[in-house]
């Protein structure tokens, strides 16, 4: 018997084998989903269990036509040749997956705890590659536009194996170097460039305004009017990059966990979160809040309180774009829903 833990933090079961694997055909779960075998108290992905390895999936009846595969560890699975972002973004929001901000929340904290060290650590060597990289003469400049999705994307894809109960190495980090490099670094390439592009719309004439106010230190009569339109200008533009921001923010994801091109990830990210902005801005704005806390410590604390944001922003991500579709209902009306 097994107990089956939903995206909304509650528990399903218990049900038999032969259940879930009903389960799996139906496409309600995959074998990434999180069980727990009864009697036991680790919570482990179905793949991890004997009783839901392809050798002992249960064969189809006679005459019936043969149930489909289960995705391994990612659903909707990635085609290999190239994809359609929008119909894949549409197959990922048709399973119905939903942002519970303070359940990523809580999910970051119980693997932040549960993690401390390691993810510190990583974080911490992460961040200190790219500081080194930024001090040198120009290739800080140009790392910034190339590599920051490369360090993301390997730092991502520490924290989903953490996540997900895979095995991780500290060298798992830098995975983008060696997984997904070029794809990362014109992700990164693109974002920044469009970014830039779009700020430039509403930000240009701040330039000039500053522009006039060095040309005339120390003259406030000569100094140019600050006009309400600059202003609005310049706080709808804020708006807009904050909007942007969020899209976005899975692109790096999309491209290490799920293998996309860099602008099917742009694409997907930017399709999958508007329909969820709100929900997802406010995971993040928590996640960067609970960050901040890190602050009390002499700032220096705050190196220990990023994984927090990163663990929220991941878990949102899991829940929009990597579902694992447990049921809504109990299977069996005898056995009442715990949570």
């Amino acid at each position: 018997m097994f107990t089956i833990l939903g995206t909304d933090g509650k528990e399903y079961g218990p049900v038999t084998a032969g259940k879930i694997m009903e389960w799996i055909r139906d496409g309600r779960a995959n074998l990434q989903t999180k069980a727990r075998r009864e009697g036991e108290t680790e919570w482990k992905a179905l793949a991890e269990f004997a009783e839901f390895t392809p050798t002992h999936a249960a064969p189809p009846a006679m005459g019936a036509a043969p149930a489909p595969a289960a995705a391994p560890a990612s659903a909707p699975v990635t085609p290999a040749g190239p994809v359609d972002a929008k119909a894949y973004a549409e197959e990922l929001l048709a399973r119905g997956g939903s942002v519970d901000v303070f359940g990523c929340l809580s999910q970051s904290f119980h693997l932040w705890t549960g993690n401390f060290l390691p993810l510190v650590g990583v974080t911490l060597l992460v961040g200190l590659a790219q500081a080194v990289i930024g001090m040198i003469p120009l290739l800080g400049m140009i790392s910034g536009l190339f590599l920051n999705g490369v360090f993301y994307g390997g730092l991502y894809y520490y924290y989903l194996g953490k996540m997900r109960g895979e095995h991780r190495e500290v060298g798992d980090a830098f995975a983008g170097f060696t997984k997904a490099l070029v794809p990362l670094m014109l992700t990164s390439l693109l974002q920044a460039g469009l970014t830039i592009a779009m700020a430039l719309m509403f930000f240009a004439p701040w330039i000039g305004f500053v522009i006039q106010v060095m040309r005339h230190p120390g003259a406030p009569g000569a100094l140019p009017t600050l006009s309400p339109l600059l202003i609005g200008l310049g706080g709808i533009g804020a708006l807009v990059m904050l909007f942007i921001s969020i899209s976005w923010i899975f692109s790096f994801v999309l491209v290490i966990d799920k293998g996309l091109g860099p602008w099917t990830a742009l694409a997907v990210s930017w399709r999958v979160v508007t329909r969820n902005w709100f929900s997802v801005f406010f995971t993040v704005l928590l996640g960067a809040i609970l960050m901040m806390l890190g602050l009390i410590g002499l700032f220096i604390g705050i190196l220990f309180t990023i994984p927090l944001l990163i663990g929220a922003t991941l878990y949102a991500y899991e829940s929009l774009c990597n579902p694992p579709q447990v049921p809504a209902a109990p299977a069996n009306p005898e056995q009442p829903l715990r949570g």
